[in-house]
């Protein structure tokens, strides 16, 4: 069992019982469950205490008092455990923030989330400063929020070049995307382009996710002088930007409170997701029969759970399997299908000849 926890993670824990024991591993909120043989995602455990069971364990094996009855009283046969479930699972984690900062490298995306929020990421004057998505708590009157710097990705990006995939995976769990465009580029509207296509080629879900357009670094004197020309620009595509110094600090508690009305706007429209209802299967009752080229087989949950777990090496635990067997309908089943004395029956990896 994976269960999503704050703090410390990666502890396992123990709990006995008839299913034997489950062992819970604590991952981070924000935690993908995979089955890595068939990639199919199994959970995503992005809320606290969200927990999935991946791999059940077997049963426990009943001890010889629940073969008592009357004339029985003193059974020495007692069953062996289940084996449980083998699987290989892969765990992936995206952070969960509220905003994700996006743009092609060294834009100014680390500067920018020192400048509303307490986070330090790494920041220096060279491309990918940022390897991996650092995330900070911006404050805005009463509300505050979560906010990722997410690292920069270049064209391509969505077939894995630079650090385009680990870039990808983080945005799919914002509700905002503020789009940081570096004032100093020949095109900045290009450079846009550029990223909200490997958006598109990576998730088209992604495509409609909100964003609120900046143009950094207003405290050189070229951007300065083109500000009126880039917005014409973004006007004519119907697109409105927002001019910043995330260096200097300009314009970017405006920012910051723009982002929290989006994300106001976001929350409203959301509609709560109601989570299914898993429950464990019951194992069936019904079975059938089979015949094979040398025997029978026994097909059936329930039945071949059963055998499987007894002691068959005893001729105690071969006569207590049939009694029982007899008692469910099996015996008369393998009758009817032509069975006689000295038959081989399967039962899953059981094999034993039929009393009759």
């Amino acid at each position: 069992m994976y269960r999503a926890e704050q703090g410390e993670h990666g502890k396992g824990a123990g709990r006995n019982g008839r299913r034997g024991r489950d062992v819970v591993v604590s991952v981070p909120v924000g935690t993908e469950v995979r089955l890595a043989s068939e990639r199919v995602l199994v959970a995503d455990l992005d809320v606290v205490g969200e927990s999935v069971i991946v791999a059940r364990g077997g049963l426990g094996g009943r001890g010889n008092a629940w073969f008592a009855r009357a004339d029985y009283q003193a059974p020495r046969v007692a069953q062996h455990g289940q084996a449980g479930v083998d699987a290989e699972v892969e765990l992936k984690l995206k952070v969960l923030a509220d905003v994700g900062i996006i743009g092609l490298p060294n834009v100014g995306k680390s500067t920018l989330l020192r400048a509303i929020s307490a986070a330090r990421p790494r920041v220096a004057d060279y491309p990918f400063t940022t390897r991996e998505a650092v995330v900070g708590v911006v404050d805005v009157g009463f509300d505050s929020f979560v906010v990722a710097d997410i690292p920069g990705l270049i064209e391509d990006a969505h077939r894995g070049l630079g650090l385009g995939l680990d870039f990808l995976q983080h945005v799919e769990r914002t509700r905002v995307l503020v789009h940081l465009l570096d004032g100093t580029h020949a095109d900045p509207l290009y450079d846009m382009d550029v990223v909200n296509r490997e958006l598109s080629e990576y998730s088209a879900a992604l495509v409609h996710r909100r964003q609120l357009l900046v143009v950094n670094k207003l405290d050189l004197p070229d951007v300065k002088a083109r500000v009126e020309e880039l917005g014409n620009a973004f006007v004519r595509r119907g697109l409105e930007a927002q001019f910043v110094s995330a260096a200097e600090r300009w314009g970017t508690d405006e920012l910051a409170r723009r982002m929290a009305e989006m994300l106001s706007s976001e929350r409203g429209e959301v509609t709560p997701e109601v989570s299914p209802v898993i429950r464990p299967k019951a194992k069936g009752q019904r079975f059938e029969v089979r015949r094979e080229e040398d025997g029978f087989r026994v097909e059936g949950e329930r039945i071949v759970t059963f055998a499987e777990m007894m002691p068959v090496e005893m001729e105690e635990g071969r006569q207590e399997l049939w009694w029982r067997l007899s008692r469910w309908g099996v015996g008369a089943a393998l009758r009817r299908a032509g069975a006689r004395a000295g038959t081989h029956v399967r039962l899953g990896k059981v094999e034993l000849e039929w009393p009759g």
